[in-house]
């Protein structure tokens, strides 16, 4: 039996990832050949060289990065919230602070070696986009490990020996070599790539084309979702 990979680039303090995962999750639970799609979750840092102390919020952050007004950088942030909302998540994003993630995707890639990626996934983004949680603290993140089901004591054991450090950084080899330099990014049977939070609509149509076009590829190369390679 044929299996499909969707192989999804992400970052743990990226809002824009946490829309983009819930529409493509809304996609895939309607897509006819669900049992046969393998969902990998990919290690992405914005922004590798930050701090690990929190110092901007996210607001903050964009208004530094992006320029504008304050003003147009409250709609920016308010049009997120609403986007957000409406795929059933509740953002704050005033209470959001911007750190460095490497240890919060180190846990990921421990939670899915032990099973529990997608319950320590959602609480991370949860955490972080609602409640402000700095997902460079420690007690923060076996916390947080916690609630998805892991154990702490074993969490935090991992955490200080830096289990899977080589895992988040061969995940950002990968994404160099496809030319992802952004997220999320969603790659489709290692051909098809759109990067964004796109509309359900869009997730479903190349969840069917990947479908179809399943057979293997006489290149290696990753296409862009309107067909150039």
């Amino acid at each position: 039996m044929s299996t499909l990979t969707v192989d999804i680039w992400s970052d743990l303090v990226c809002p824009w990832c946490y829309v983009g995962k819930r529409r493509f999750e809304t996609a895939l639970a309607g897509f006819s050949r669900r049992a046969d799609v393998r969902v990998r979750w990919r290690s992405f840092e914005l922004d590798p060289g930050g701090g690990t102390e929190p110092v901007l919020t996210l607001p903050e952050r964009s208004h530094r990065d992006l320029g504008g007004t304050r003003a147009e950088t409250d709609r920016r942030m308010a049009m997120l919230t609403e986007l957000a909302a409406k795929e059933g998540l509740t953002y704050r994003l005033d209470r959001a602070r911007a750190v460095n993630s490497f240890d919060a995707h180190r846990l990921m890639h421990y939670a899915d070696h032990e099973g529990r990626g997608e319950e320590v996934r959602e609480h991370l983004m949860r955490a972080y986009t609602a409640d402000g949680a700095i997902l460079t603290d420690r007690d923060t993140l076996v916390g947080i490990a916690a609630d998805g089901g892991l154990d702490p004591s074993q969490t935090r054991e991992m955490l200080e020996r830096g289990d899977f450090a080589d895992a988040v950084r061969a995940d950002e080899r990968r994404a160099m070599e496809l030319g992802v330099s952004g997220v999320p990014t969603f790659v489709f049977a290692e051909r098809y790539a759109v990067s964004g939070a796109q509309p359900v609509e869009v997730f479903a149509q190349l969840l069917d084309r990947a479908w179809r076009e399943l057979a293997p590829s006489a290149g290696d190369g990753v296409c862009a979702v309107e067909g150039s390679c």
